[in-house]
């Protein structure tokens, strides 16, 4: 089948105007003072309730797939099944949206590791969506949207000014554990099987490539979380005030 006529396009379009179409809903919310008062907070804000949202339902389904089809976590390459594949393709939509709105809202300079990023997610989807193979490695990698509940929180609460709350206090506890179980954990357990795979087969060659890349980012972030949070008095001061990544 022509990879123009693969039926998953409308997947892929359904759910990235399902995101679109959650953007406009989550902005008719109110927004904290402090956020309403800025523009580009504004913006951030609204951006990462989509975000949230994304993780809340991404994260938890993927737990959900590997509780259903336990094969995943073994059989990375041909484990398949509809949940896990509808979730795919949701996450893939999730990644085309998000990349439109940064794009649209001429934030690609000060979010161009979040382009970056995606654009590595959607070419690691596509053996899934399109080919049917590595659903399994898809589902493991969408473990981190779990982390990113937590991440994506704490982001909201420094936007917000509200690092001083008892909750922004614990969350960065909790963030670090998640980081390590649902970030760290799985993307070391697929850059392991990878290693093994890639000189077995070109896709396995492909998709090692892209996962080293967001290996080498994950840690960066990693850095960046135990600086701010732990170790704030290393924190350079920003040069860039409108940077996406609010450290």
């Amino acid at each position: 089948m022509p990879l123009l006529l693969h039926p998953a396009w409308p997947l892929l379009l359904g759910a990235t105007l399902t995101f679109r179409t959650l953007r406009r809903a989550l902005c008719r919310l109110p927004l904290p003072a402090h956020v309403r008062s800025d523009p580009l907070r504004t913006w951030r804000w609204h951006n990462l309730l989509v975000s949230f949202t994304h993780s809340i339902v991404s994260g938890i389904w993927a737990l959900l797939c590997l509780w259903q089809t336990p094969e995943m976590l073994v059989e990375i390459e041909t484990a398949w099944s509809l949940s896990g594949y509808l979730l795919v393709c949701l996450s893939a939509g999730y990644f085309i949206h998000d990349t439109v709105d940064i794009v649209v809202s001429r934030q690609a300079r000060a979010s161009w590791e979040y382009l970056v990023h995606h654009v590595m997610a959607i070419g690691a989807f596509s053996s899934g969506i399109f080919w049917k193979r590595f659903v399994g490695g898809g589902v493991l990698i969408l473990l981190v949207e779990v982390s990113n509940i937590f991440l994506t929180l704490r982001m909201m609460m420094k936007i917000n000014n509200a690092q001083h709350l008892l909750l922004y206090r614990v969350n960065k506890y909790v963030n670090l554990v998640m980081y390590f179980l649902f970030r760290l954990a799985p993307q070391a357990y697929l850059t392991n099987f990878f290693l093994q795979y890639a000189g077995q087969k070109t896709l396995g060659a492909f998709l090692l490539s892209i996962l080293l890349m967001l290996d080498v980012m994950i840690l960066i972030y990693f850095s960046r979380l135990l600086r701010s949070d732990f170790c704030p008095e290393r924190v350079p001061n920003q040069q860039h005030k409108d940077k996406f990544l609010t450290e």
